[in-house]
């Protein structure tokens, strides 16, 4: 049996519901306020906040790299040809 693009499509829509519902329960269950300081800034907020802001910033930071590199790589690509 092959794969269609709707069922592809379906099967992503499954795992990304899923996905989110794991989020909202790790949200949900780490709600107790913490103290943060980042650069000379300081404040506090819930736990499951921070470490969401962490890992969205750690997300940015490889799509940047790799797409740098990615870029360098085309170009080295394009030169040899």
């Amino acid at each position: 049996m092959s794969a269609t693009r709707t069922s592809t499509v379906w099967a992503s829509v499954w795992a990304v519901a899923i996905i989110l519902i794991a989020v909202i329960v790790f949200i949900l269950q780490n709600t107790r306020s913490v103290q943060v300081s980042f650069l000379g800034m300081h404040g506090a907020l819930p736990l499951a906040v921070g470490l969401l802001i962490a890992m969205v910033a750690g997300a940015v930071v490889t799509l940047v790299l790799g797409t740098a590199r990615i870029t360098q790589l085309r170009r080295l690509a394009r030169r040899r040809r």
